[in-house]
């Protein structure tokens, strides 16, 4: 381990955060976004916070653009030792409402992307025994109403990761996957759906939240650490997981009354 880790979608909010959680640790960072002005904010914290690096541009769904920055980790760090796959897009709308190409956005960034992003990489974690931290979203575990193609590609990163983490144990690669709920940060700026009513109502939730990208990146720095595979930062959302698994009936029930109180606001908001 000689300390060098990529992240995807580090120009802003948790990607950045994680960045500086471990730039404080002194580590090489090989920042990417589709943000040039966020990755040149991003390093300039980065190295007043005690670690180094480079960035690139990358977009995680151009596979070529993923292997560049894979070809730039091994020239300029000789190397990598733990990859983030950070990078997403938030989108909400009611599956009745939400178009093919709605679907198709979601999945080319928040699913495709992570899966490029272990594949372009996957050589050079060999050669270091490193680490894969994929960042999915407690919604893979919940599944809200009105975020349907939200929920499948998050549920497809916590099924790669658990495909990962069973066939790269022989290879001595560690398999992470960290499953947030709503937290404060800027995932509105990408947020894509059919009404503005779904989009003020996400606002709210990630502004009401008491825990920030910080408080998430220094959480998933402890549980890195102590090896575990699923990392759920969010105690609410560690309570509604074990509710889950004992009673999901119960959870379906209270899921269907929230999404006819979403039905309903969006209607007043519309009259």
């Amino acid at each position: 381990m000689q300390n060098r880790m990529m992240i995807t979608g580090a120009g802003s909010g948790l990607g950045r955060e994680i960045a500086l959680r471990w730039a404080r640790e002194g580590w090489q960072l090989a920042l990417s976004d589709v943000s040039e002005p966020g990755l040149q904010e991003t390093l300039k914290l980065v190295r007043e916070a005690g670690g180094d690096g480079f960035i690139q541009r990358c977009d995680v769904r151009d596979y070529s653009q993923l292997t560049a920055f894979a070809q730039a980790c091994e020239v300029k760090l000789g190397g990598i030792d733990v990859i983030v796959n950070n990078a997403g897009v938030a989108s909400g709308g009611f599956f009745s409402e939400l178009s093919l190409e709605d679907w198709d956005w979601q999945i080319a960034i928040n699913l495709m992307g992570v899966v490029k992003g272990c594949k372009a990489f996957l050589p050079l974690l060999e050669k270091s025994k490193g680490k894969i931290i994929n960042i999915a979203s407690m919604a893979a575990l919940m599944q809200g109403p009105a975020m349907s193609n939200y929920n499948v590609a998050k549920a497809g990163v916590v099924a790669l990761s658990e495909s990962l983490l069973i066939e790269l144990a022989q290879q001595e690669i560690g398999v992470h996957v960290v499953c947030p709920s709503f937290f404060q940060t800027n995932l509105l700026d990408s947020f894509r759906g059919p009404t503005p009513a779904m989009k003020a109502q996400v606002g709210k939730l990630l502004e009401s939240s008491p825990i920030t990208a910080t408080d998430i990146a220094d959480y998933i720095y402890q549980h890195v650490a102590a090896g575990e595979f699923m990392i759920l930062p969010h105690e609410q959302g560690r309570m509604a997981w074990a509710l889950k698994q004992k009673n999901p009936q119960l959870l379906y029930d209270e899921m269907t009354v929230m999404a006819d109180k979403m039905r309903a606001k969006a209607k007043q908001t519309a009259g």
